[in-house]
């Protein structure tokens, strides 16, 4: 399986000046602009480390999922979450040439925790032998930052400003999260039973 992200987070959608307000950076010494880029790196790692954790899209973009074989004939687990649309499935040869599948022979079953894209019949399309399937969707709670539930845009600015604070330690052990973030996320884990795949 492989997952490719397809657009990414505009830097228009990262809400620069309400971090440095988080971080209480002094302004009016006319060099207000000089840390913008750090800042922004510190967003954006703190956004891949909250989707990581999470399995959800904090802001909308376009993903591609390659798959070999369906876990169910039936359904297929997405591997993040919320998926607002599924725009192309398509079977690939093992020589590489794609089919597109009829829009009419699934849907997707809208979850905040397990989307699935679910045939309309009695399974979904063949995968050739040797070959794959590839999904193209949308993911994300929205286009722009107030589009995030407040708890995750508390979690992210915590977890930047974390980056941004020890920003020189090299000591921190790996994985390495402060716990109001964690307590913050928690909610929106998904829980894994069983063999722990996707259904």
């Amino acid at each position: 399986m492989m997952l490719i992200e397809e657009t990414t987070v505009p830097d228009a959608a990262l809400p620069v000046e309400a971090f440095k307000a988080h971080l209480r950076l002094g302004t009016g010494f006319g060099q207000g602009t000089t840390q913008d880029e750090v800042l922004t790196g510190f967003l954006r790692a703190a956004l891949s480390a909250i989707e990581a954790r999470t399995g959800k899209v904090l802001v909308a973009r376009s993903f591609s999922w390659t798959l070999s074989f369906w876990r169910d004939r039936d359904a297929q687990g997405l591997p993040v979450a919320p998926v607002n649309a599924i725009s192309r499935v398509a079977t690939v040869e093992r020589n590489g040439t794609q089919t597109d599948v009829s829009a009419t022979s699934y849907w997707l079953e809208r979850d905040s925790q397990r989307p699935r894209l679910r045939a309309t019949g009695a399974s979904l399309p063949m995968i050739p032998t040797g070959g794959a399937v590839v999904i193209d969707f949308e993911a994300g709670f929205g286009a722009g930052w107030d589009d995030i539930p407040s708890d995750l845009q508390q979690a992210v600015f915590l977890l930047a400003a974390h980056y941004y604070e020890y920003r020189h330690e090299t000591s921190l052990g790996d994985g390495c999260m402060p716990f109001g973030v964690t307590s913050l996320i928690e909610r929106y884990k998904v829980m894994r039973l069983g063999g722990g795949g996707l259904r």
